[in-house]
This record gives structure tokens, sequence and C-alpha cells, in this order.
């Protein structure tokens, strides 16, 4: 395997230097962190599914028009994306009360929300990724006005599109995180959807038991993780043929 330079390291994923200027690898490791990475632990084979969970997301929303860096697949662990410039935020979208939310207001985990809520968290482990407003994101600059109707334009149809898609195969979307990227074009910038979309950073409930189908399985113990993620996938008609099997990563260059 060729030697790839090294970009960065991040909790789930390492991104190498893509092939093309402008262009990314994506690997997804097995690696599972909690609680601000408190707490860390393996879950055999999610680097694949979600790899594959991620590809299958990003495609669709495509479909419909929704722009992202993902470009393709390159192999079980590895996806090829555009390089953007993320933006320092961590959009979350919740539909049902769960986690955080029931903590901070005291609002019973499963409690259906009025509407569809979105928060915004700055992106910084040090600071253990602080909720923020409008205001600071506007006044810190980043980002505009005009960048924030637009990310929740694109949040709000990523969310009845994905809610719908997963309530057709017996999952229902309790809340999820989303980030956006820029890019320039001519020079003229876009706002893409970026990072990936999975069991690691969604919160998926079995519609009729309201078994737990995300890392929640691992924050909180309950066991069988694995076959979580991989009955999302399988409910998604995308669980790889071959089965789970691990594959060596990307050699990097020092």
């Amino acid at each position: 395997m060729a030697r790839r330079r090294q970009l960065y390291e991040g909790k789930a994923k390492i991104l190498f230097e893509g092939p093309e200027p402008g262009t990314i690898v994506q690997y997804f490791k097995d690696d599972a962190t909690a609680f601000n990475a408190q707490k860390k632990g393996t879950i055999t084979g999610k680097g694949v599914l979600n790899n594959r969970i991620s590809e299958y997301l990003m495609t669709r929303l495509a479909e419909i028009g929704i722009p992202t860096h993902f470009i393709r697949r390159l192999n079980m662990r590895e996806q090829l994306v555009r390089e953007v410039e993320i933006i320092p935020l961590e959009v979350v979208v919740r539909n049902v009360a769960a986690g955080s939310l029931s903590t901070r207001l005291g609002i019973q985990e499963g409690t259906r929300l009025p509407r569809s809520i979105i928060e915004y968290y700055y992106k910084n482990d040090g600071l253990q990724d602080p909720m923020v407003s409008e205001e600071h994101i506007t006044a810190f600059g980043w980002a505009s006005t005009q960048d924030i109707d637009e990310i929740v334009q694109m949040t709000l149809r990523v969310n009845d599109f994905l809610s719908g898609l997963l309530l057709g195969v017996g999952i229902v979307l309790v809340d999820f995180k989303l980030e956006f990227g820029r890019i320039w074009e001519n020079d003229e910038m876009r706002l893409v959807l970026a990072d990936e979309i999975s069991p690691d950073n969604c919160r998926l409930w079995d519609a009729k038991t309201g078994e737990k189908m995300d890392k929640d399985r691992f924050r909180r113990d309950l066991g069988k993780v694995e076959e979580a993620y991989q009955e999302v996938a399988r409910r998604l008609g995308i669980l790889p043929e071959a089965g789970i099997r691990d594959l060596k990563g990307p050699e990097t260059m020092q």
C-alpha cells in the first residue's frame, strides 16, 4: 500500500492526504470514546460499518440536492472526500428528548418534542464542546448570519429526509449531530455537509421496542454494541456481504 501523509487523527477517524489536490482520504477507526474521551474502548467492525452507513446516507442526501463533501468509498474503511474548511460548530438536531437535553431540562427521556430543536456547540475538546448561541457564532466570526440561515435550512431538510428514511426501516431518529464546511470554487464559497452520519453521531431507537441502536449502548454499558451497528446496516440493506473483517490501515509517512 502506498505511503500517505497523515493530516489529522481524531477520536473516530484519521485523515490522510488525498490522491488529487483538494481531496482527503477519510479512514474510519474501531476506536470508541464517550464523555469527551473520558471513556475509551473498541467496537469491533465499527469503522467498516460507519464507512458504509455514512456513504449510503451521504449519497441519498446528495440525491435530494444536499451538497456534501463525500466523493466515493475507496474500500471497506476509507472514503474519498473533498477538502473543506470546517466550521467549528456541531449542529445538533433533537426530535425526542434524550441525553444532555433530558439532563439539563429535566425532561423524561423518550418525550417527543413539540418540534425539532437545533442546538449549536463550539467544537473544542479542551472546553468540552460548550453550547453556544447564534450571538456567539456571529460575534466570534465562526459563521455569518447568512451562513447560519443556510445551515438551518440544510439541517431541517436533512432531518426531514433521514427521519422518513429511517422510520421506513423501523428506526426512530431521536437526535443527531452534523458538521459543515466551506468549499471555494471559482472564488465563490459554498457550504457543504461534512464529517459523517452514522450510529456514532446519531441516536437511533427501534420504532417498536425503543431498543437503542447507537453509541449509547457503549456509553451506558448496555452490551451488544457491535450487533446494534450491524442491525442498522442490515435494515438499510448495506451490511457488507463478506461480513465484518478488519483491514490494515494505510501507512503513515514519517
